[in-house]
Parts: structure tokens; C-alpha cells; sequence
């Protein structure tokens, strides 16, 4: 008795994954016996087994020091909790948002949130990640969800073709990293991370140059980088809404994982290396990203360019090499997903049945028609276009700052500008919103009281995260440390 319980205890700091693995085998028996019956009851249970595994993540984690599990595979730490509850909540908040759409289109079926919490999995197993061969589990499981999800909508020819460009553009950068973590096996003899650390010391080594460049190149794929950003801006349009929402937010968790743990902790001592890889790579994202977006007539794809920007961003707190610039990253991921969150949850409750709300000229006259929505969505978009005292303000500033001290002026220069230019076309929205007269022939915005509600905090936490930022930047400072 007293072994079985030592062996809980010592699972304890796996206890999100072991019980996220059961509820999803909970939940598909539940759709099958129960959810047919009951259109949307399958949804509230996922948004109950979300709520209770936040608890339980909660209640098991040790957050005072560093834990590894299961032969050095699966690593528990300060980081590993704040990820996995920030993946909860986004997970949730998408799923309430994307409730209402999924329902008016007939879509609402209890594979997506299978799916949906699968995709969970696989982001926690990749957060959790100590071993090439986990990393390599958590990428896979979470990529085949996210293929799934968003082919869902079967009626759509336009959904169809953005999965099957996603799936196979997908498996050739999945390749492409499995070949590069072969080399680094084949270079060090072990697939733990924290033997990789120890055994990579010469960065000048063309072995080490091969998998690095192949690994860096498989990362910028996942986040969504130029040059190899080709696939985000069709998925964005082609997916339904509500996909787009979720493979836009906790996904992106994920990847700041997968570059931390695998670049910045498994190959630091080819820092040079990747920094120096890294560093046109963020640049082009800025300056694609951004210019590309003012030319977009269509929302989703103008947040899709807006997302390559932002990527460019987090991807220049890595360049900077140090913890603080790390820290910067990961606060700047964070406040990217809290802001893409409501933006999309946005988008959602503007559209009905045979209207998408997709396009910008949508958005004429939104105070006249939803006041409340309006507000939202400019609130939304000055924190992405980085304006005081929204809490994008500070994402931006605290990157240009680990760029200053790390002694990259060019790239601070370069940051600035493209700032500037990316105001121009989220205040465009606000503009339309505001300035412009609203079409006669609109439908309704949706008006589910729960979901504007939820929307009403989201706007409010990016405001008062930006009055108050000291709360969440000392956060990210302490668990990268």
C-alpha cells in the first residue's frame, strides 16, 4: 500500500498529462452514448474536464524546484506549470467562444473538442519535454489534431484544401526536424536533453551547424516564420473560424516550449549558432509580417500576416540569448495569445449562419450596430498595435529592452519601425469601426450573454495587465531563471 502510494506521489508532477490522456477517452464515450442525443453537452463536459485539470495541476505540482520523470523523458518545472495552466485557460476561453459558431453552422459535434483536448495533450507533452524523443511526440500529437480540426467543417472545399496544404507542408518540416534531432543522437549518443547540454560544447562543429540549421529551420516552420510562414495566412482563411481561433492561441504555448527546451536548454552550447539563424529569420517575420498585412482585405489573413509579425517579435527574445531576454519571450507569447484570444472571440460573435464577417469592410459602423463589441475589439487592437497602457505596450518594450542590453541596436532600430508601421493597420479597424457608416444589409451580432461576458473580461485583462504589468513580468523573470 505504502509503495503504490510513493509511486502516486512521485507521478504527481505528471498528473495533467495522465489525466488528460483518461478524460479524452472519458469524453469520446460520453459523445457517443450521450452527446448524439444532446447537441452541446459534450462541450460543457470538456469545459468541465479543462476546469477540473487545472485544479488538479494546481493541486500536484511542485513549483519550487525542477523535477524529472520517467528516465530523464519528462521534466516538471516552474515553467512546465505556468504553461500548462495558460494552456488551460486558452483552451477553455477558445471553446466557449467558438460554442455559438459551431452551432449555427451544424459543425457542433463532440470530435472537436476530442480533438481539441488531444491537441492539449500533445502541447503539454511538448512543454514537459526533456528528451528528443518526447519532443518529437508532443510535436506529432499536437499537429495531427490541429490537421483534423481543420479540415471539420466536410462541406467546406475551402477547409479541405488549407488541411491538406497544412498536413503536407507540416509532415515535410516534421521531417526535417526528426532529421536534425538524428543528427544531434547521432552526434552526442543520448536523447536527453540535459546530456545534449553537457555534450555540445563545440558550436563551430559542422555536425553541430548541420542539426542545428535543420532543427532551426522545422521550429520557424512550426511558429509560422518567414520564409517558411507559406501555410499560415491559407490556413487562417481556409479553416473555420473557430480552428482558426484555436490554432492561432495554445498551439503558440507549445512552440515557445519547443524553441526553449530543445534550442535554448538542449543546444546551448551552439547559442551562437542558432542566435545567429534566428536573427534574419525574426527580422523578415517583422517586415513581411507587417507590410503584407496593410495590404489585406480580409481580417482572418490580415491577423494571419499580424501573427508572422508578432512571431517575429517573440523569436527576437531568443536572439538575445541571455534569461532575460528568454523571460521577455515568454511574456511576450503570453500576452499575444490573451490579445489573439479576444480578437478572434471577436470575429466569432460578429459572424451568423452565411455570414463569416471575414472581410474588414465588416467591420463599418460595428459602434452603431454592438457598442460593447466595438470597445472590445479597439481595445484589442491597440494592445496589438502596442499603444499605452495596453498590455501590448509592454510585450513590445520589454523585447526592444533585452535587445538594448544584449547590444543589438540595428535589430532595436528595426523593431521600432515595423512597430510603427503595424499600428497603421489595426488602427485602420478602430477606424472602421468607428468613423465609417455601417452597412444597411449586416445580420445581427451574436448576443450569447456568457460569451460576451467572457469576452468582456478578456478585453478588461489586457487592459489592466498593461496598467499593472510588474505582476506578470516578475512571473516569467522567476520561472526562466
Amino acid at each position: 500500500m505504502s509503495e503504490s502510494m510513493m509511486t502516486l506521489h512521485s507521478l504527481g508532477p505528471a498528473v495533467p498529462e495522465i489525466y488528460l490522456a483518461g478524460a479524452i477517452c472519458l469524453v469520446l464515450l460520453f459523445e457517443a452514448f450521450v452527446g448524439v442525443k444532446r447537441p452541446g453537452a459534450t462541450g460543457t463536459l470538456a469545459l468541465l474536464v479543462l476546469a477540473v485539470g487545472a485544479g488538479l495541476t494546481v493541486a500536484f505540482a511542485d513549483v519550487t524546484h525542477r523535477v524529472v520523470l520517467f528516465d530523464g523523458a519528462y521534466v516538471a518545472d516552474p515553467l512546465a506549470f505556468v504553461l500548462k495552466l495558460a494552456g488551460f485557460l486558452s483552451v477553455a476561453v477558445a471553446l466557449l467562444y467558438s460554442r455559438a459558431y459551431l452551432r449555427n453552422r451544424e459543425i457542433l459535434k463532440g470530435e472537436y473538442y476530442v480533438l481539441a483536448l488531444t491537441a492539449l495533450l500533445g502541447i503539454f507533452v511538448l512543454i514537459s519535454a526533456n528528451s528528443l524523443l518526447t519532443v518529437y511526440l508532443g510535436v506529432e500529437l499536437l499537429a495531427l489534431s490541429v490537421y483534423s480540426m481543420v479540415a471539420f467543417d466536410r462541406e467546406s472545399g475551402v477547409a479541405a484544401e488549407a488541411a491538406m496544404k497544412y498536413f503536407v507542408l507540416g509532415a515535410l518540416a516534421s521531417g526535417i526536424l526528426l532529421y536534425g534531432m538524428s543528427i544531434v543522437y547521432g552526434l552526442t549518443g543520448t536523447l536527453n536533453l540535459d546530456r545534449i547540454a553537457a555534450a555540445v560544447s563545440a558550436p563551430d562543429s559542422l555536425g553541430v551547424v548541420l542539426a542545428v540549421t535543420f532543427i532551426v529551420v522545422a521550429v520557424a516552420f512550426k511558429l509560422g516564420a518567414v520564409p517558411f510562414h507559406m501555410w499560415l495566412p491559407d490556413v487562417y482563411e481556409g479553416a473555420p473560424t473557430s480552428v482558426t481561433l484555436f490554432i492561432g492561441t495554445a498551439p503558440k504555448i507549445a512552440y515557445f516550449a519547443l524553441v526553449l527546451r530543445l534550442l535554448a536548454h538542449g543546444l546551448a552550447g551552439a547559442s551562437v549558432d542558432w542566435t545567429r539563424m534566428l536573427m534574419p529569420i525574426a527580422v523578415l517575420s517583422l517586415v513581411v509580417g507587417n507590410v503584407v498585412a496593410i495590404a489585406q482585405t480580409n481580417i482572418k489573413r490580415m491577423l494571419a500576416y499580424s501573427t508572422i509579425s508578432h512571431v517575429g517579435f517573440i523569436v527576437l527574445g531568443f536572439v538575445a540569448g541571455t534569461a532575460s531576454g528568454y523571460a521577455a519571450a515568454l511574456y511576450y507569447t503570453l500576452v499575444y495569445v490573451l490579445v489573439s484570444l479576444g480578437s478572434f472571440g471577436v470575429v466569432l460573435l460578429a459572424s451568423r449562419k452565411g455570414f463569416e464577417a471575414d472581410q474588414l469592410s465588416d467591420y463599418k459602423g460595428l459602434y452603431r450596430r454592438d457598442p460593447l463589441l466595438a470597445l472590445a475589439m479597439a481595445m484589442l487592437m491597440f494592445s496589438f498595435a502596442g499603444v499605452p497602457p495596453f498590455v501590448g505596450f509592454w510585450a513590445k518594450l520589454r523585447i526592444i529592452q533585452v535587445l538594448w542590453e544584449s547590444s543589438h541596436l540595428w535589430l532595436v532600430i528595426i523593431a521600432v519601425i515595423m512597430s510603427v508601421v503595424g499600428a497603421f493597420y489595426y488602427l485602420r479597424v478602430v477606424k472602421l469601426m468607428y468613423f465609417d457608416d455601417a452597412p444597411q444589409t449586416l445580420p445581427p451580432t451574436e448576443r450569447s450573454v456568457g460569451v460576451r461576458f467572457a469576452l468582456g473580461i478578456n478585453a478588461a485583462a489586457v487592459l489592466v495587465l498593461g496598467v499593472l504589468p510588474a505582476p506578470l513580468l516578475d512571473l516569467c523573470a522567476r520561472v526562466i531563471h
